[in-house]
């Protein structure tokens, strides 16, 4: 009955409100019915009764529907919460621990993930030739969404293969290693471009509103051991080059029997270590030394200039 009447209680009152208003208008024009009602207050009273109570009605169907629209706002955001938590859960269940051992792919995504989320970024890096933090970087530049505020700074501290350097190098009949020079060329012809495919972001991130990118190589005489890659102050990627590669030198056409043999490192797919601030105080003691190392070897290090 209660839902019956909900739903019919609007047409009765359209009703009878049209009947009150012909019955007033009659009496305007119709001498009899105006003298029939002529001094009817208490007809009046119940009248402005009922339309005072139609009022009280809407009044509380308005404040009903919007306590239940706030109670829907109010259990979305609910909802939402939850599922951000959830979302903040699952990424703490699936990222690595701290020193755990990861592929190069996760640090790949990480870099997207600090780049997307805008703002100021900042990225190391210190390796080879800068191959493996160069080639991702300059895809995941190019596909991100406009974002003006962003503001991206790139450092890459790699080896001086301008000098003289023993490793890699060049392996002698006798099975001492010593320097290869057209093979350094050739390293350093490597870094060159890579630092140009980066530097190459620059006009293009602008035009695009992607954000602000600032680009800086430095070299240092140093053999490659150590790869370290940096995400703000918050998280460091370490690894080794744990492979070693002896092979043919080509730019030896007539190596003598065991000799032209060059020695090089291999590290695009060895296993990064991570190390994330809130990893408890061993994780951050290791960001607080490796930073200390790589500040200290890039404030040495010399600027590498264009050829």
């Amino acid at each position: 009955m209660a839902a019956g009447w909900g739903r019919a209680e609007s047409t009765v009152t359209k009703l009878f409100l049209a009947a009150v208003f012909a019955l007033g208008l009659l009496a305007q024009f119709v001498k009899p019915i105006g003298d029939a009602l002529e001094g009817k207050v208490y007809l009046g009273g119940a009248l402005l009764t009922v339309v005072g109570y139609v009022l009280y009605s809407e009044v509380q169907r308005l404040n009903a529907a919007h306590a239940t629209q706030r109670e829907n706002e109010e259990a979305l955001d609910q909802v939402v919460r939850r599922l951000d938590d959830e979302v903040q859960r699952l990424n703490t269940v699936l990222r690595p621990t701290g020193g755990a051992g990861v592929t190069p792919s996760e640090l790949e995504r990480e870099f997207k993930e600090a780049l997307e989320a805008g703002g100021e970024v900042r990225l190391t890096a210190m390796g080879f030739t800068g191959e493996t933090f160069a080639v991702p970087l300059k895809n995941i530049l190019q596909s991100l969404g406009a974002d003006p505020l962003r503001t991206v700074s790139l450092r890459v501290l790699v080896p001086d293969f301008t000098k003289e350097i023993e490793v890699p190098g060049q392996v002698g009949s006798g099975g001492k290693i010593s320097d290869a020079p057209d093979f350094r060329e050739h390293l350093r012809r490597q870094i060159a471009e890579h630092a140009s495919s980066l530097r190459s972001q620059i006009g293009r991130m602008a035009v695009a509103r992607r954000g602000t990118l600032k680009v800086e190589f430095r070299i240092l005489h140093m053999s490659p051991s150590l790869k370290l890659y940096f995400i703000n102050n918050d998280v460091v990627y370490e690894g080794i080059y744990d492979r070693l590669d002896l092979r043919p030198d080509p730019s030896n056409t007539t190596p003598a029997v065991g000799d032209g043999n060059l020695l090089d490192l291999i590290g695009y797919d060895s296993l990064l270590t991570r190390w994330s601030l809130d990893g408890g105080d061993h994780a951050r003691e290791i960001i607080r030394r490796r930073r200390e190392l790589f500040e200290t070897l890039w404030n040495v290090a010399h600027e590498l200039t264009p050829t």
